[in-house]
């Protein structure tokens, strides 16, 4: 623990909390400091990024997409010796209701409840974050070298959000019917034969995601208290980006907020601003992308220092 200390202290990082805590910071910042980390960026992680991301930090890898990304956003984020069941019972109604935010969980209803739903998130994920898995301790990082894992780097972006509460309960993350996924999927590729090959393409490559695209309307609905307007579109746009999707040709990016808002209006969103053709004030920005050769190259090397850096704990 001195060790890990002294390392942290030597990088201008933080030496307070747990061994876990120090670890974790040192990983992020070492290991891991090219890659946007923060609960949008977790958000833009698909299943098999966020696994490997977890096994960077040793902890617990598998479970659903949902999961997945609550674990690492506990870890990145708590003390797993604070952050229990007892303790939410001494938590006020606001920091809940921002802990059901980033978990991805209902905002509405009584303290009580929400302690209930973040209780049960903790409780699901048991062990599963905020201590290294023994098994590592034991023998380290399994296939360090053989690893395939891929990550762009990503700007992060810190945003402040005004949480506002609908009027009625409703819950942002329940799936819309199929009929209605049937119809965002058809708007997406309406037309698109006319168009331009690249276009075309990308509508249709879209159109195969609806479903991703649906959850990411319905986080972004749950977490910004069902509104949706500018400022999300530019939250929903900045996640597709870093999720690869092709995004950069303004009729597909135009396309694209349609079909995310006509969902947003079938959640029940509130203060829906649909973008029509050649309006939108979104900007497209898209990250200079690296060859994949050089990103599997670079995730390695920062396994093998990751693996380093649990050294400290054996």
């Amino acid at each position: 623990m001195v060790r890990l200390r002294e390392r942290a202290e030597s990088e201008n990082l933080p030496k307070n909390g747990s061994v876990e805590v120090v670890r974790a910071r040192l990983i992020r910042h070492l290991a891991l400091g090219e890659h946007d980390l923060s609960w949008d960026g977790i958000q833009s992680m698909n299943h098999q990024e966020l696994g490997e991301v977890l096994k960077i930090f040793g902890i617990k890898s598998s479970g659903s997409h949902k999961e997945r990304r609550q674990r690492l956003w506990l870890h990145l984020n708590f003390d797993s010796r604070r952050m229990r069941v007892e303790n939410l019972a001494e938590m006020e109604r606001d920091k809940l209701h921002g802990l059901c935010q980033k978990l991805e969980l209902p905002l509405t209803g009584t303290r009580t409840v929400l302690m209930g739903r973040v209780a049960g998130v903790l409780t699901s994920q048991g062990h599963g974050w905020g201590q290294i898995k023994r098994s590592l301790k034991r023998n380290g990082l399994p296939d360090v070298k053989s690893s395939t894992m891929r990550i762009e780097p990503s700007s992060s972006i810190e945003e402040v959000v005004t949480i506002e509460m609908p009027s009625e309960p409703i819950d942002f993350l329940s799936p819309v019917s199929i009929h209605v996924l049937e119809d965002a999927r058809d708007t997406m590729i309406a037309g698109a034969e006319k168009s331009e090959d690249y276009v075309t393409n990308s509508l249709k490559s879209l159109a195969e995601d609806i479903e991703d695209i649906e959850r990411m309307v319905g986080t972004i609905l749950n977490s910004h208290g069902g509104r949706w307007s500018a400022p999300e579109e530019d939250l929903f746009l900045r996640i597709a980006i870093r999720k690869g999707w092709p995004v950069d040709d303004e009729n597909v990016k135009t396309r694209l907020l349609v079909v995310a808002s006509r969902l947003a209006e079938e959640k029940g969103a509130a203060d829906i601003a649909i973008q029509r053709a050649g309006q939108t004030s979104v900007s497209s920005g898209t990250p200079v992308p690296k060859s994949s050769s050089e990103a599997i190259e670079r995730i390695r090397a920062k396994m093998t220092e990751a693996e380093q850096i649990l050294t400290g704990l054996r």
